[in-house]
């Protein structure tokens, strides 16, 4: 098998475009692996499919399989992708990324074995599912854990006042830790899911204006 030196700058430059169009859309979201880890990952995939490919399809004709080598770069992108995944208290951050380096790995070896189409289409559901269902998500299905911290007036009726404030926002209410004191004020602790929804200032200012309650903010 032969490939000429103009078809591979062809494949490792598209390998490049495509790569850098994820990496743009993660960069722009501040994320650990952005535009240049996209394209190096992009880039190398596809030139390790070619070598693969072709650099020993005529000293190995026998029981060669380029696809041997392209499953281990599918592994080798399992460890890249795991160190852009973090930690933050009972949330975890990263995984997108890490989906999207795995992607852009496969989308480098699509073009390396010359899959033009294939790759081209992958890119722009790639960056699609990145941008428009991203927005999509935010706004109507992801969902906040916070803790709610209010100062209420410790006074019968008071909880139910706040609880049916909270209940117009659909939040839903996972602890509640409640302490007073003798100057006839209590704190309450509530760790909520805030769908995103609604709008957390919204629903500081309806907490506020409820009769009782003097103080309301996130931690």
């Amino acid at each position: 098998m032969y490939i000429t030196n103009l078809e591979i700058a062809i494949r490792l430059v598209l390998a490049l475009v495509l790569g850098g169009l994820i990496g743009i859309e993660r960069e722009s979201m501040g994320r650990p692996a952005g535009f240049r880890t996209h394209i190096l990952v992009s880039m190398g995939s596809a030139l390790i499919m070619i070598t693969s490919a072709y650099a020993f399809a005529d000293a190995l004709p026998g029981g060669y399989e380029p696809g041997r080598v392209a499953a281990q770069v599918v592994s080798g992108i399992g460890f890249l992708g795991a160190g852009t995944i973090m930690r933050e208290g009972a949330n975890i951050r990263g995984l997108t990324t890490a989906a999207s380096l795995w992607a852009v790995a496969g989308i480098g070896l699509t073009i390396g074995i010359g899959y033009y189409f294939a790759a081209v289409l992958a890119t722009f559901l790639v960056v699609l599912t990145l941008v428009v269902l991203n927005q999509l998500e935010w706004n109507y299905l992801s969902t906040k854990h916070e803790v709610l911290t209010l100062l209420i007036q410790d006074t019968p009726g008071q909880l139910a006042r706040v609880f049916a404030v909270l209940a117009k926002y659909d939040i839903n209410v996972f602890n509640v830790e409640l302490s007073s004191d003798d100057s006839g004020e209590a704190k309450l602790d509530l760790e909520v899911e805030i769908s995103a929804k609604f709008s957390r200032v919204k629903i500081i200012e309806d907490l506020v204006s409820t009769p009782g309650i003097k103080r309301a903010s996130y931690k």
